[in-house]
């Protein structure tokens, strides 16, 4: 894999943990700013619908720039979201700063992509978004926890600063390593634009957002299941979190190795086990080791199974950033569906356990929308894994 793969996964990893320590810094934000913890949350949901929607309107309006040069400009402007929140004196700023690097972190996912897939052969577009998104699992598994120290011995605005420090490396290192790319011609716009009339690719996008929401309505509630339910103490529920953590990154090496040869098999093992694993948490959520054993395959199963989900969007709709960028708000429409509606279900009286339940039923869902291609699995090789124009160019 060529340097610049690993420099693009730095950088998602540096902006996912931007997104995700909020969520970790809840009780800090709330005595600096004088709001409720409530409204911390809205933070959180904000740069969510930065990414959901802000993401994909920058992106078009980026599409005539080469992809280093929309990559380096995402960077700069998430640069500024991020310093602009790490000095914030009041909450309504901070609030436009996690707008600003919620909608940049969005369009960077899906430039960062489209440069990763032009790097590489067809055959390695898995291997090589396994790297990239890898970003994600370690954000989990090392940057969350990271921030949260920083916060304990420095305050939450050192947390805001590290990031501004490893977003500013990560953007040095891509001037230097990533290739300049060829000023995209003015018809790509609409080819782009054009591969949302495939009915596969909105298949492919609502599997992947069916997998990330079954994960995320668990593990958003992984904290008080554990303690309420099955009965390990607040002490100990950091430590299991970070063996989720782990897990999601030895399944991402493992799903990143597969994916390129054994797409479906991939998402469809994966899927079984998600399945499983929520149904098992479901039924015996008071007992601790099956508790624990059903986190790690959450963690195997869940969201490595993101470079399959990759490699699929590029194989039924080519490798464009608006594609890719959109894949990115999917994924994030995933965690808010996902986690708003085991909160519903909860706030409507069918307590802790419901949020499993609701992930379980999802990754069914999410099973289902694999039924059109196993239908035309009769259909030539060729048409179902045939390289991209891009692809076939180099």
């Amino acid at each position: 894999m060529p340097f610049a793969i690993y420099v693009l996964g730095f950088m998602i990893f540096s902006q996912t943990t931007s997104e995700f320590m909020v969520s970790g810094l809840m009780q800090s934000l709330s005595a600096e700013f004088g709001v409720s913890v409530a409204a911390i949350g809205y933070l959180v949901s904000a740069y969510s619908a930065g990414m959901i929607v802000g993401g994909p309107m920058l992106t078009v309006g980026l599409l005539k720039m080469p992809r280093k040069q929309a990559f380096m400009t995402l960077s700069f402007v998430f640069l500024a979201g991020q310093t602009l929140g790490a000095l914030a004196p009041n909450y309504e700023v901070m609030m436009l700063a996690r707008i600003v690097t919620g909608i940049s972190s969005s369009a960077c996912f899906g430039v960062a992509l489209g440069i990763c897939f032009s790097l590489v052969r067809p055959e390695s577009h898995g291997r090589a978004a396994s790297i990239v998104l890898g970003g994600l699992m370690v954000a989990t598994a090392i940057g969350l926890p990271m921030a949260m120290l920083f916060d304990q011995y420095f305050g939450w605005r050192a947390s805001f600063w590290a990031v501004v420090v490893m977003v500013l490396l990560a953007g040095v290192l891509g001037q230097w390593v990533i290739p300049s790319s060829p000023k995209p011609e003015t018809v790509l716009i609409r080819n782009e634009l054009g591969a949302f009339r495939n009915r596969s690719l909105w298949f492919a996008y609502a599997t992947s957002m069916l997998i990330i929401g079954a994960t995320f309505a668990a593990f958003s509630y992984f904290t008080p299941i554990l303690t309420d339910l099955s009965g390990f103490s607040a002490k100990t529920v950091p430590l299991l979190l970070a063996v989720y953590g782990v897990a999601t990154i030895i399944g991402n090496i493992v799903t990143g190795r597969l994916s390129d040869r054994y797409m479906m098999p991939v998402l469809t093992i994966g899927l079984l086990m998600l399945t499983l694993a929520l149904v098992l948490f479901g039924l015996f959520a008071d007992i601790g080791a099956i508790a624990i054993i059903a986190v790690i395959l959450t963690g195997l199963a869940g969201v490595p199974m993101n470079p399959a989900m990759a490699t699929r969007i590029t194989r039924v709709a080519g490798t464009g950033s608006l594609v890719t960028t959109v894949h990115g708000s999917v994924i994030s429409l995933g965690v808010v569906v996902g986690s708003a509606a085991g909160g519903l279900t909860i706030d409507a009286g069918y307590g802790l356990i419901s949020p499993l339940w609701i992930g379980a039923l999802l990754a069914v869902f999410g099973l289902m929308t694999l039924l059109p291609f196993f239908r035309r699995s009769g259909a030539p090789q060729s048409r179902l894994t045939a390289p991209t124009q891009e692809a076939k160019s180099r």
